[in-house]
C-alpha cells in the first residue's frame, strides 16, 4: 500500500505571494532544512520559490519575529541556532494551551473541519499498519499538520498564532536529535486518540490527551540530551 504524505499547510484560503515564502520559507527552517547557523540569500531564496525578493524580504522579517532567522548589519541574514535550554520554557507554554486548543476544537469544529481531522487520523492509522514507513523527517511533518488543524478548529486566531510559534521551536528542538531517538512513530500514532477525541466532540478527553501529548515530548526529548 503507498501512503501519501499529507501537506504540513492546512490553510484553505489563497495566499499573497509573500505568505507563501513564508510558509515556505518557515518550515523548511523549522525541519532543519536550512540549518541552524546558515546564511540565508534571499536572491538565491527568490530563485528557488519562482517569486521576487521583495515577498522573500518580507517573509524574512515575519521570520525573524518568530526567531527563527536573525539579521545582523553588515553581515547579513542568518538561521537561528536551536537553543536546548528553551525547552522547558516552551514546554511550560505548550501544556496550558495545548490542551486548551484541543479542548476549543472539540466544541468549535465544523462537519468539514471534523472530516479533515477524520480524515488525517484514518491516514496515520493506515501508516501504523503499512510495512511502507516513512522516514522520521516525515513523521514531524505529520506532526505538524494535526497540530495545526487542531489550532484553527479551535477557532480562535490569538490562540493558533501563538500555539503555532511555539510547536515550531519545539519541532526545530526535536528534529535537532531526531538521530538519536529510537523511534518517532509512536509519538506520531499517539495523535490518532487525540483527533478521534476531537471529532467525537469530547472535549475533556481531547484536552487530556494534548496534555499528555505534549508532556510525553518533552520527556522524549530529555532521555535524549
Amino acid at each position: 500500500m503507498s501512503l501519501e504524505l499529507v501537506p504540513v499547510e492546512t490553510d484553505p484560503e489563497p495566499v499573497s505571494l509573500a505568505e507563501q515564502a513564508y510558509r515556505e520559507l518557515r518550515d523548511r527552517l523549522i525541519m532543519l532544512e536550512i540549518r541552524p547557523g546558515d546564511p540565508i540569500n534571499d536572491g538565491q531564496l527568490a530563485a528557488e520559490l519562482g517569486v521576487g525578493r521583495t515577498p522573500v524580504r518580507e517573509a524574512l522579517k515575519r521570520l525573524e519575529t518568530d526567531h527563527l532567522v536573525i539579521s545582523y548589519p553588515r553581515r547579513g541574514t542568518f538561521a537561528t541556532i536551536v537553543d536546548i535550554t528553551e525547552l522547558a520554557d516552551v514546554s511550560e507554554l505548550r501544556q496550558l494551551l495545548e490542551p486548551l486548543a484541543a479542548r476549543k476544537a472539540a466544541r468549535n469544529a465544523g462537519p468539514a473541519l471534523r472530516a479533515e481531522l477524520d480524515a488525517v487520523a484514518r491516514t496515520i492509522e493506515q501508516l501504523a499498519d503499512s510495512d511502507e514507513k516513512p522516514d522520521k523527517k516525515a513523521l514531524m511533518r505529520y506532526d505538524l499538520t494535526v497540530h495545526r488543524l487542531i489550532y484553527r478548529a479551535a477557532g480562535n486566531r490569538h490562540l493558533e498564532d501563538s500555539l503555532i510559534r511555539y510547536d515550531n521551536l519545539a519541532t526545530r528542538i526535536w528534529c535537532l536529535v531526531l538521530d538519536k531517538v529510537p523511534t518517532v512513530a509512536g509519538h506520531i500514532t499517539e495523535h490518532v486518540q487525540l483527533l478521534d477525541a476531537v471529532v467525537a466532540g469530547d472535549e475533556e478527553l481531547a484536552a487530556r490527551l494534548a496534555l499528555e501529548h505534549v508532556t510525553s515530548f518533552e520527556k522524549t526529548i530529555r532521555t535524549v540530551l
